[in-house]
């Protein structure tokens, strides 16, 4: 049987404990962010948390409905996680336009000066 390797774009199932403060915790969706190369390399993975909770902040980015997750992407929370340490399950694949939507957000945030051209 196939170990599942997550792409950039697949929406999972992964546990994030133990978490502290204000980040999110216990067993959730999430969306990945860096490709595949780098998480089958290695088993890490760069992803955002998503939540029912949505307040309007402007790092959300909300998920169009029929994609098997419902709610908001926390761009702002970008975390590293070993996806098969905490046994990831893929749920379903976000369109490109959402995962670019999320990218763009991470990169007003970070603002890098090569890639200020991305949110124009």
């Amino acid at each position: 049987m196939d170990t599942y390797i997550p792409e950039q774009g697949d929406f999972v199932w992964i546990n994030m404990n133990p978490q502290l403060g204000h980040e999110q915790a216990g067993r959730r969706p999430a969306i990945i962010l860096s490709p595949v190369a780098y998480n089958k390399k290695v088993n890490l993975a760069l992803l955002c948390p998503i939540t029912n909770q949505i307040k309007g902040y402007p790092f959300e980015v909300i998920i169009p409905i029929g994609l098997g997750v419902s709610g908001v992407i926390l761009s702002d929370q970008v975390k590293s996680f070993d996806w098969k340490a905490r046994n990831t399950e893929f749920i379903g694949k976000a369109s490109e336009t959402t995962t670019l939507e999320v990218l763009k957000k991470i990169n007003t945030l970070l603002q890098i000066p090569a890639l200020v051209q991305l949110n124009r």
